[in-house]
């Protein structure tokens, strides 16, 4: 028999006898001390020797391979892991909404630093959260934390809104950031693994667009919520205004949180109905919970000392100072950690690729931006044209439908400018729309400035998706959930930080103005000369100071935007540095980047049909 194709040298193996296998599985089987045929060896010692496979490959074993997937059941998941982007995007901006209300009932307005952190605890439990969830979804099944994450956001949202006191509701915002927090990475990561080449940007895009989107109903459901659930009269007609179930139900900012928890449920078993199509993952390990800790606290001190920064109420300087200190001591603690663990919370290691590390810097410098816009806009709708919830509804949503717009059509864009350029774009922009609020007075129109912040915020999505795409194919397959959650940390921390310095300036010039209330002297330097002396409850003397601090505070605002702006115009240089992995060409549909920043072919998997 001549041994061609398909022949076994040996006799009785060839096809179809019954002692026929593959050479592989016959020799693995062979007792060790039966020796090797001398043409079988000789033939072995002429072979070279096998490639090495190169870092990205053997990063890229390890990781979560969706082969034989229906192209059906990607997008199923693709549009789940939106949804639970969506569902997160919307409570950050609904709670704004909702929070001169929340504020009226739990507290009043002279609690500000403490009342801030309804927003701040939920930052930092946000921040917190996404580096844990982007390493465990590099190693444990990506739907089952998905699952886990939106019902434990569920649960913080009952929480909430069941609140009877400030400590209640923050601890309750504590437990809704771990969820949140863990939803975005998640799906950024899902997304990733879902699609490859070019497919991939457009997924991320996708993920990102819902997340913006979410952020640009917030505005609207939150003031529709306020409008429409207010049970209080109902409650008062029925004779049940002191009831228990009134204390849950009354007022109407509870149910700014109520109604997530039905949404987030209906998400997890969404996901939970398209799982089966998603293998498990081969990569397993522990999560780095002493580096969690440190990192968080060092985060939690560092913000508290920025919120009191200025204050000379309790505990004030010292407050200051000893967050600092307990800030630089933990943070210290958790680098060292970092840097001696072998899979740490989070890798510092991995910012030796120059282009992840002007990723993550990018999304820190634009996410100060953020903070201050969303923010800053809703001050000037309240402080500047003395407006309610549906002026913020305009100015606010126009921001966040421009994110959206800009995020998804970045996706797009990408394919044919590739990040940097796209980045950049996206940046100028962002810094214009800053410079165009800035210039804004008590007399600009709405419309004018609802488009400055349109502005701004298409801008800032465009810039989402290429830090993150450049993020996630810098440090290949296998880090997809490392590098999503360092890219949304960033934006996240530096909003934070934002949202902390602006505000302990708040405070601080709201002191030094409220002085004019109280002290007729300091009153009569501001008012026109007709109306010195008169006593504060004149209808026209109010009508004066409402003027004054109007056009005090429009300007405070102008000189945060430009600051803003600045920072904006300042990220372009990390920007720039993210041209060493994808060129100033586009790549071709079939080439990703590995860790160490060599192009290979892309996986087999199809592209995303959109």
């Amino acid at each position: 028999m001549p041994r061609g194709a398909g022949a076994s040298p040996y006799p009785g193996e060839g096809p179809g006898s019954a002692g026929y296998a593959p050479f592989g599985v016959w020799c693995a089987a062979r007792p060790a001390a039966l020796p090797e045929p001398d043409h079988r060896r000789a033939a072995r010692s002429r072979r070279p020797p096998p490639p090495t496979p190169p870092a990205s490959a053997a990063r890229a074993s390890t990781a979560i391979r969706l082969v034989g997937v229906t192209d059906r059941a990607r997008l199923l998941l693709l549009a789940a892991f939106a949804g639970g982007a969506l569902l997160v995007g919307v409570e950050l901006l609904i709670t704004a909404v909702a929070l001169p209300a929340i504020i009226a009932d739990l507290t009043d307005w002279t609690e500000l630093r403490h009342a801030s952190w309804i927003v701040n605890a939920y930052l930092v439990a946000y921040i917190a959260a996404m580096p844990l969830a982007g390493r465990a979804a590099d190693r444990y099944g990506l739907p089952a934390l998905f699952i886990g994450a939106l019902l434990l956001f569920a649960a913080g949202c009952l929480l909430a809104g069941a609140a009877q006191s400030l400590d209640w509701l923050i601890a309750a915002r504590v437990v809704q950031g771990i969820g949140g927090g863990a939803v975005v990475p998640l799906a950024t990561a899902g997304a990733s693994h879902l699609f490859a080449g070019h497919a991939r940007a457009r997924a991320l895009g996708v993920v990102g667009a819902a997340t913006f989107l979410g952020m640009a109903l917030g505005p609207f459901a939150g003031a529709f919520v306020l409008g429409g659930f207010d049970l209080g009269p109902w409650f008062a007609a029925t004779g049940g205004a002191g009831s228990t179930t009134a204390a849950l139900l009354v007022p109407a900012w509870r149910w700014v949180f109520y109604l997530g928890a039905p949404l987030a449920v209906v998400g997890a078993i969404f996901i939970w109905a398209a799982a089966p199509a998603w293998p498990a993952p081969e990569r397993r390990g522990r999560i780095d919970w002493p580096g969690a800790t440190f990192f968080t606290v060092a985060l939690a001190a560092g913000l508290l000392a920025l919120t009191w920064v200025g204050s000379d109420a309790t505990p004030g300087g010292a407050g200051v100072a000893l967050g600092a200190a307990a800030a630089l001591v933990t943070g210290a603690m958790a680098a060292v950690r970092f840097l001696r663990t072998a899979d740490p919370f989070l890798d510092l290691r991995a910012f030796r690729d120059r282009v992840f590390s002007s990723a993550v810097l990018v999304s820190l410098l634009t996410g100060y931006a953020l903070a201050t816009a969303i923010v800053g806009a809703a001050v000037f709708v309240d402080r500047v044209r003395y407006g309610g919830p549906d002026q913020q509804r305009v100015a606010l949503g126009a921001l966040a439908a421009a994110m959206a717009c800009g995020a998804l059509i970045s996706g797009f864009a990408i394919r044919r400018l590739g990040v940097v350029l796209v980045s950049l774009a996206g940046i100028l922009l962002g810094a214009a729309g800053l410079g165009a609020v800035a210039t804004a007075s008590p007399s600009t129109a709405l419309i004018v400035y609802a488009g400055g912040l349109a502005l701004f915020g298409l801008g800032f999505g465009l810039s989402v998706t290429p830090r993150s795409t450049a993020a996630v194919e810098a440090l290949g397959r296998a880090a997809f959930g490392l590098a999503s959650a360092a890219v949304t940390v960033a934006r996240m921390v530096g909003m934070g930080v934002g949202l902390a310095i602006l505000t302990a300036f708040g405070s601080n010039r709201i002191e030094s103005l409220s002085v004019v209330l109280v002290d007729p002297v300091a009153r009569d330097a501001v008012l026109p000369a007709a109306l010195r002396g008169r006593p504060l409850e004149d209808a026209l003397v109010v009508d004066a100071l409402e003027g004054w601090a109007a056009g005090e505070a429009a300007a405070i605002l102008a000189g945060i935007f430009a600051i803003a702006a600045l920072v904006m115009l300042v990220s372009a240089l990390p920007a720039l540095a993210m041209r060493r992995a994808v060129g100033a060409r586009p790549l071709p549909a079939s080439t990703t980047i590995g860790p160490d920043g060599a192009l290979s072919a892309a996986d087999d998997e199809p592209a995303l049909a959109l």
